[in-house]
């Protein structure tokens, strides 16, 4: 006969918690349905960095939050085990640091193809040959081909560079 924890009855399988906690895994564990048997590595990072007692303290929420809640303990657990210091903070940081970089990218990227359409409509202009300052360019809204832009790009040279 089967039991809940995994084993024959008297013969029980314990959780990974139990098993590293070095007790008996009762029918009720809290630790058994989020810890299984066969992931120690789980519960071992989760109660070196939060503790047995503290782990058993988060789990007393209602049933449906637990696994979200131990999700996010061994998530922390791990960040912390690679960053002692910041932990997942330190990772969320060098994301936000990334995203920075990539809209500055992105914004120069814009500002080029704008230099570049401004130019290629200066070039194709029929009033071209009057003065620059008395001609202006109507207004259209952006409707491109971006290989175009890409290849006129890539065969000018860039408007950040110095030469």
């Amino acid at each position: 006969m089967m039991n809940e924890v995994g084993g024959k009855q008297g013969l029980s399988s314990p959780c990974a918690a139990c098993k590293l906690l070095r007790r008996r895994c009762s029918q009720g564990c809290v630790f058994a349905p989020y810890f299984p048997a066969d992931e120690p590595l789980k519960f071992a990072g989760v109660h070196k960095v939060f503790g047995a007692s503290n782990v058993s303290k988060m789990l007393q929420l209602p049933e449906d939050q637990r696994g979200d809640a131990v999700s996010s303990m061994v998530y922390e657990a791990n960040a912390r085990m690679r960053d002692p210091v910041y932990g997942c903070v330190g990772a969320i940081s060098y994301l936000q640091q990334q995203i920075d970089e990539l809209r500055k990218e992105l914004a120069l990227a814009q500002a080029e193809v704008v230099h570049l359409r401004v130019r290629l409509a200066a070039s194709t202009s029929p009033a071209n040959s009057g003065s620059p300052s008395s001609y202006t360019l109507p207004y259209s809204e952006p409707s491109f081909d971006l290989g175009m832009v890409v290849e006129q790009a890539s065969s000018r040279e860039s408007m950040w560079s110095c030469t």
